[in-house]
This record gives C-alpha cells, sequence and structure tokens, in this order.
C-alpha cells in the first residue's frame, strides 16, 4: 500500500526510529539516584503510595509515546474504515446538519479521488489478460511460488517534477514488453511514476489507462525480456482456500515479502472513499507498500491485486488478519479495457453519492427508512432531473432500498441508457423521478 513521508524518498525507515527509549532510560536512573539520596517519605495511608506510583507511571508511559512517536504526515492508503465506538452524533436541529457531521466523522460519505497527471501513451488493443484454468495441476510450495513470482514483481516510486518518491507501492509485470499492472491510488495526483524492475533498472512509466472505480492503473515502460505473471481464475477460489501475497511493505529495505494465509470471503460491499468494490478477503499479511502485488493460489497463478486493508476509523489502528484484493475476473475486464482505449466505457452510473441512514436518526428526525442523498453529480440526469443533496430514496423500482449493495445490483443489471424510478422523499412529500443511467465518462467527479 502506497506509504507517503514528507521528508523524501524513505529518510525515515523503521530501523532509524527503533532506538527511542534510552533518553527515558537515563531520565529515570537520575531521578532514582536523587531519590536515594533522600529520607524515605512516610506515607499516612497503606494505599497511597501504590496509587501514586501507578498514576506516575501512566502518565510517564503516554508521554514518553506521544514524545518518541512518528507523528509526521503519512500518507494511508485506501483503507476500508470500520467503526468501533459511536462517531459524535449530537443531534442538530437540521438533519442535513446532522448527516454532514455524520458522514465526515464516521466515514460513511463519499470521498472523491483524483485521476493521475502523468504523460499518457496509447495501449496495444491486442494486449489482454488471460484467466488460465489449473486443473490437474500439482500444488506447489511457498518457496517454489516466491522463486517463480518475485521475477514478476515490480516497485513504484510516485512523485511530481520537484520530489520523486513521497509515495511508494508495488506493481506486477502483464507483457515482457513492459505493461505493468498496479493500483490506481498508488498513482493519484502523480506527474511521474519510476518503475523499479527486478534486475535492478528503474525506468519511468506512462500512463495507459486507470480506473478510479476498481483501484486499477495499467502503466507502460519501454522494455524487453521481462517475465510476466500468469492469471488464474479467481472464480475457481473457495473460502479456505490457501493463498500468498508478495508485495514491498514499507519501500525498498523490505521488498520482496512473502505472506500467505487463506481466503477468507469474497465481498461485494466494501466500501471505501464512497465507491463499493467486489473484493477477495484474505488473512495474508498486507501493509502499507505492498498494495499492488499479486495475490497467488497455490498453484503460481495470480488471482487477485492486493489493494487494502481494514483499519479502525478512529484511532487509525490496522485490523490484522483482514486485507482485501481485486479479483483477476474483474482484473481481466477492466485491464484489457484500459490497454484497448484508456478508460473504462459503458458503465452505467446514477450520478448521486448514497449512504445508509441510522436507526437511531432516523427515529430522531422522523425519517422514513432509505437512503440519505450525500451528492448529487454534474453530469448525471439526477441532478437535471432536479434530486439534491438532504433528499431521501426510499424506493427504486417500487422496491425499498436501505443499503447501498442493493442499489449497486440494481443498476449493475442495467445497462446506459436505462431508467431506474426513484421514489424520493422531500420535506414530508414524496416524489416519483424517472432517472437515466448514464456513462460513467459523461459524469464529473465534482458534487454539488
Amino acid at each position: 500500500m502506497a506509504h507517503s513521508y514528507p521528508g523524501g524518498w524513505y529518510d525515515q525507515t523503521l530501523p532509524d526510529n527503533q532506538p527511542v527509549s534510552q533518553p527515558v532510560t537515563d531520565a529515570l536512573a537520575a531521578k532514582s539516584a536523587a531519590s536515594a539520596a533522600r529520607p524515605p517519605r512516610r506515607w499516612r495511608k497503606p494505599g497511597m503510595k501504590a496509587v501514586t506510583i501507578t498514576v506516575c507511571v501512566l502518565i510517564l508511559i503516554v508521554a514518553s509515546v506521544y514524545a518518541f512517536s512518528d507523528r509526521s504526515n503519512l500518507g494511508r492508503l485506501p483503507a476500508a474504515s470500520v467503526p468501533t465506538a459511536e462517531p459524535d452524533n449530537s443531534y442538530a436541529e437540521d438533519f442535513r446538519q446532522f448527516f454532514e457531521n455524520y458522514y465526515s466523522t464516521s466515514g460513511a460519505g463519499s470521498s472523491q479521488r483524483s485521476g493521475s497527471q502523468m504523460q499518457r501513451r496509447a495501449g496495444d488493443p491486442d494486449v489482454t489478460v488471460e484467466l488460465v484454468s489449473a486443473a490437474e495441476r500439482p500444488e506447489l510450495s511457498l518457496g517454489e511460488i516466491y522463486d517463480a513470482g518475485i521475477r514478476s514483481i515490480i516497485g513504484i516510486k510516485t512523485g511530481s517534477a520537484e520530489r520523486i518518491g513521497y509515495s511508494w507501492g508495488s506493481g506486477i509485470i502483464l507483457t515482457e514488453d513492459g505493461y505493468i499492472l498496479t493500483n490506481q491510488h498508488i498513482v493519484e495526483g502523480a506527474e511521474i511514476a519510476l518503475v523499479l524492475l527486478p534486475d535492478g533498472r528503474e525506468l519511468e512509466s506512462e500512463l495507459v489507462g486507470e480506473d478510479i472505480q476498481t483501484d486499477l492503473a495499467v502503466l507502460k515502460v519501454n522494455a524487453r525480456g521481462l517475465t510476466p505473471v500468469e492469471f488464474g481464475d479467481s472464480a475457481a477460489l473457495h473460502v479456505g482456500d490457501r493463498v500468498a501475497a508478495i508485495g514491498n511493505p514499507l519501500g525498498t529495505q523490505f521488498s520482496g515479502t512473502l505472506t500467505d494465509g487463506i481466503v477468507s470471503g469474497f465481498r461485494q460491499d466494501v466500501t471505501i472513499n464512497g465507491r463499493t468494490m467486489t473484493l477477495l478477503q484474505t488473512n495474508a499479511a498486507i501493509n502499507e507498500g505492498s498494495s499492488g502485488g499479486p495475490l497467488y493460489n497455490m498453484y503460481g497463478q495470480v488471482v487477485g491485486i492486493t489493494n487494502m486493508k481494514m483499519v479502525n476509523f478512529y484511532s487509525a489502528t490496522p485490523i490484522e488478519g483482514m486485507g482485501f484484493a481485486i479479483p483477476s475476473t474483474v482484473i481481466k475486464t477492466v485491464a484489457d479495457q484500459l490497454i484497448a482505449g484508456g478508460k473504462i466505457s459503458g458503465r452505467p452510473m446514477l450520478g448521486l453519492s448514497l449512504g445508509a441512514i441510522p436507526a437511531e436518526a432516523a427515529e430522531h428526525y422522523s425519517l422514513p427508512e432509505g437512503l440519505y442523498v450525500h451528492s448529487v453529480f454534474r453530469g448525471g440526469d439526477a441532478m437535471e432531473k432536479g434530486i439534491r443533496a438532504g433528499d431521501i430514496v426510499t424506493h427504486i423500482d417500487g422496491k425499498a432500498v436501505t443499503s447501498t449493495s442493493e442499489v449497486l445490483e440494481m443498476r449493475n443489471a442495467l445497462e446506459v441508457g436505462d431508467t431506474m424510478v426513484l421514489t424520493v422523499w422531500r420535506n414530508g412529500e414524496e416524489l416519483e423521478i424517472p432517472v437515466v443511467l448514464r456513462d460513467q465518462n459523461q459524469i464529473e467527479d465534482k458534487a454539488s
């Protein structure tokens, strides 16, 4: 996963930050020596001494953690945030004010992502991702998977013309002549992306195409004789199947790290930055810098591209054993289109950002069950039909909706040009509004 530092390319590595306990030890030693020179103090109450010592130790621990923790502006990867405590949902007079606060503190709202600023180049329509069956193949050991796979994994440093290396990630080699697959969030906003090949060469890449919705990007470097990966079919996986991930966590010092685990689940409703994604869940360790790297089945085939891990929204603490990867079935569909035309066409969009309504808020404000309209996007038919932020969508095509996954399932069954009839609640009145689905490329990112 991309890992950013404000002071330049990896000028703060883990070993340099570890020896931080000595100043505290010296201070305690000096205090102990001074205390030994004084006569013992009498305590009026037997338990008072123990309480005072405990409080002092706690204060010292908190102060030490604050004084020696790394408080630099670390860039964080797309990570699915799971609130483990209630956000500050004190009820405002108007429910719209409440939802503005709710979405900003709970992570439930939509956060727009930006595209790359890299130089672009046309792709080759003849280059496609092929999913190969593993039937009749023997399983490989982790060592065999690593030995074969390490030759197809690259590192990526991104930045601007002024400073290279503010972000770090992984990628995989698609073709022997230099097509590279990685996560879109790694190149997001970047002007330059340098690819570190397995043979040690460092080459500047060009952007063939990117897709924010699925978090995938295709790059191209001018090289020959590279070792491409082989893709397997993620649809053939089952919960409990063993998998292995290879990536570059925390930069070059730990590049080529292998972790293993199992397929923990198949998720169609993982929401991050306002986008709901279909992902493989795994307990294989995935750390910052590893995103963009491959997830292998036990036949040495890539069945996913790792892209995020679960994070506690309030403490920003990673939740171990909950990593995610983009399945190879999604990769094939998206990568083939990106290489052929640089973008995804034909994806129907409503042009709305919808969010769930907490039951307590619905009860407090006497709101109907449904989905809150957080944003309306320019270029969409929903804006032209008058749908506005603060509306509540209660039904679509006559079916009650209370989760974004329900809406996505309904929308994905349709095509550009089809119509979805939204039942919208506004100030106690219900409106029936037909909305024509438009191509995502017609809809602007900026919301009203």
